[in-house]
């Protein structure tokens, strides 16, 4: 039984974010025509990592499309797709394939509502796993959001539990506007007791959450690096630490209204993500943090990240990663002296 039918028989329960994915993709297909689904091996094989499996028996390979291995091919297809009113949803095998496509994504993607005074949408989702942890080798596991975000035109949206991988990955379908959806591979096997048949609303693209609250300081993530943050904010407890965890969900459009009140509250703000530090996402959410709240803040706005290398082989990355330890070190350094 495929993970497809599995899903489709009302099963409630622990569910993984590969799943739920999966699910987003077929219902979408299920309730418009328009959605096209096509990239490399994600027919017959069903993805390499089996997101897209069952979908090609259930809606045949017209809608569900093996491709060459051509990046800027499989992109350029999808614009022209797009551009004659269909919704292609684009599945990159992993993050650093996907720059031989970056030429289509920054010429034609991004630009296309702009170009076109915005008579012509542009309802494209890119999927692109991203990030390390599951031991593999240079180009398969960048953390390339800085590159997106920095392309005016484009959503990015990137889910950190099973709930948000449904939802926010059916809100990117059904937008108007392209959205490069990234997924944690790492997440890919995590679990939630979740209903295929009942998914909870998680509301429109740009809206971050605050999933654990606190008043020490506040901890700014996504993605892969949510758990590691949730983590460490509980073993902050042991020092004293009351730590509250902000999960971005959209890094474009970007939530100020929910990552400074939550600043503003604990006056304190650490900024975790795998992506390189020098460039990365951390130094705009940096920025638009001290911005906003810099009569609030107790100490300057600190980064954990992955270091300014090209990804390591996978007998480093433990220390390449940001782990609980690295952000429970930059917690301290936070200028607690200025009121213990």
């Amino acid at each position: 039984m495929t993970t497809a039918v599995r899903a489709r028989a009302g099963r409630t329960g622990p569910a993984t974010m590969a799943q739920a994915l999966g699910r987003a993709l077929r219902d979408a297909m299920a309730e418009d025509s328009s959605v096209h689904v096509l990239g490399e091996d994600v027919g017959t094989l069903g993805g390499v990592f089996r997101v897209t499996d069952g979908l090609a028996a259930e809606f045949g390979d017209e809608r569900c499309t093996d491709t060459p291995l051509a990046e800027a091919g499989i992109l350029g297809a999808a614009v022209g797709m797009a551009m004659y009113g269909l919704r292609p949803v684009v599945e990159m095998q992993f993050d650093a394939f996907a720059y031989p496509a970056f030429e289509q994504l920054v010429s034609h993607v991004a630009r296309m509502r702009n170009r076109t005074g915005g008579a012509l949408p542009m309802p494209l989702t890119v999927r692109i796993p991203y990030g390390g942890g599951i031991g593999g080798v240079e180009h398969h596991s960048d953390s390339s959001e800085a590159y997106y975000m920095a392309t005016p035109g484009l959503h990015v949206v990137t889910p950190a539990t099973v709930e948000d991988a449904y939802g926010l990955l059916r809100a990117s379908i059904a937008s108007d506007d392209p959205v490069v959806f990234l997924e944690p591979k790492r997440l890919y096997w995590s679990k939630s007791d979740w209903s295929p048949e009942a998914p909870a609303e998680v509301g429109p693209i740009g809206r971050a959450v605050v999933r654990r609250p606190g008043t020490s300081a506040t901890l700014i993530t996504y993605g892969p690096s949510l758990p590691v943050c949730l983590e460490a904010a509980e073993a902050a407890v042991a020092e004293g630490w009351d730590l509250e965890v902000v999960d971005l969900r959209s890094l474009v459009p970007f939530d100020d209204g929910t990552v400074a009140a939550s600043v503003r509250r604990t006056g304190r703000a650490v900024v975790v993500h795998e992506a390189a530090g020098f460039g990365g996402p951390g130094g705009e959410i940096a920025a638009r943090v001290t911005e906003r709240c810099f009569h609030h803040l107790e100490a300057p706005v600190l980064r954990v990240a992955g270091f300014d290398i090209p990804y390591p082989p996978p007998m480093l990355e433990r220390h390449h990663l940001p782990g609980v330890d690295r952000v429970l070190d930059a917690v301290a350094r936070l200028q607690w002296e200025a009121t213990r």
